[in-house]
């Protein structure tokens, strides 16, 4: 898992940084594009966090799916995470808006490369689990892939979606999302003919 400490340079602060400008007399304040970033989160932390974040109006994706969850007499559907202790949150990268998150009871830090600045996830990437996840088909974790025939998914609901093309043992094909920060994959069924490659 990569490991990293929230890390802001003199240039962050002092505005050098093109990624963390600084206002110029006279003229509006100048606003980095918001990027997609992974939090680190204390175990079963996650839904406070993201009530928190909430509150604080910060954009954020927890992607959970549904499971059975067995009990004494019963059994019950229940959210659980798809990613423990893991949070994605919408942010433009300033040393404020980093603190304002990092604020949060239950919050470890950013993800990314020791001593560097929090890696930005792809927009793409969440676009494509969002999309999964909406669609309501059965998502499974799967093994972290590097490598593979990327391919886009053409019809269907999952339309739009990127990943690559994997045939199970069953004969069946799943896509797999990749998410390279976290190295964590999820999969779902499709047919391949709704599928283009990259």
């Amino acid at each position: 898992m990569p490991n990293s400490q929230p890390f802001f340079r003199d240039e962050d602060v002092s505005g050098q940084n093109p990624a963390c400008p600084v206002a110029v007399p006279g003229q509006p304040w100048p606003e980095p594009s918001a990027g997609w970033y992974a939090i680190y989160t204390r175990c079963h932390h996650e839904f406070t966090i993201r009530s928190q974040l909430q509150k604080k109006s910060i954009e954020n994706f927890f992607p959970c799916v549904t499971r059975w969850s067995r009990r004494k007499d019963r059994k019950l559907k229940i959210q659980v995470p798809l990613f423990p202790s893991y949070i994605f949150v919408k942010i433009c990268f300033t040393p404020y808006n980093a603190l304002e998150v990092l604020k949060i009871n239950g919050v470890v830090r950013f993800l990314g490369e020791s001593n560097q600045r929090p890696v930005d996830i792809p927009d793409i990437q969440i676009e494509s689990l969002k999309t999964v996840i909406a669609s309501g088909e059965q998502i499974l974790p799967f093994a972290y892939l590097r490598v593979g025939q990327r391919v886009r998914v053409r019809r269907g609901p999952l339309e739009g979606c990127e990943g690559l093309l994997v045939r199970m043992n069953t004969g069946k094909d799943r896509l797999v999302i990749s998410l390279e920060l976290l190295q964590r994959s999820v999969s779902v069924e499709l047919d391949a003919a709704d599928v283009i490659p990259l």
